[in-house]
């Protein structure tokens, strides 16, 4: 059987092809992309962000506009978000950010809601209105708990 530099190519090409794909995947999985720089900077301080990462993503109306980019505690044990948003997005001051659940146990992501203030929020300002992550085992044990110490019914 003789070689053919023809076929060795077409596998070598195949070959090439499916490693690229595999790194394509590998990385897609782990989450790392590069979406170009944010470029507005901003911050939102929760009492509970209940498993939130860095590289979550920040959404509005369902639709990627960022990420989150550190997690830390404040002065007063409240965990301060630095939120990195497309700097061409005009965020009212009055913008409320919420850390929601995609899905009932799926992984955390900052909302946005959009306010109607004519004033908007610079790099580095603090998003005054936030809603904290609503944890289900709390909520679970605090039904639990209610329905325990329910008064009985006199007879």
């Amino acid at each position: 059987m003789s070689r053919s530099p023809l076929r060795d190519f077409l596998v070598g090409c195949f070959v090439l092809a499916g490693l690229a794909a595999i790194a394509y995947l590998s990385i897609s999985v782990g989450g790392l992309s590069y979406d170009g720089p944010g470029g507005l900077t901003v911050y939102a301080t929760f009492d509970q962000t209940g498993g939130l990462k860095p590289r979550a993503p920040v959404v509005i109306a369902g639709v990627k506009v960022g990420q989150v980019t550190s997690i830390a505690l404040d002065q007063n044990a409240r965990a301060r978000v630095a939120l990195d948003v497309d700097k061409s997005l005009k965020l009212p001051t009055d913008t409320s950010a919420s850390v929601v659940t995609s899905g009932i146990l799926g992984d955390r992501y900052i909302s946005l809601q959009l306010g109607g203030e004519a004033e908007y929020l610079k790099p580095g300002e603090e998003i005054s209105f936030t809603e904290s992550a609503v944890i289900l085992e709390r909520l679970i044990g605090k039904l639990i708990h209610n329905t325990d110490t329910a008064p009985a019914k006199a007879e």
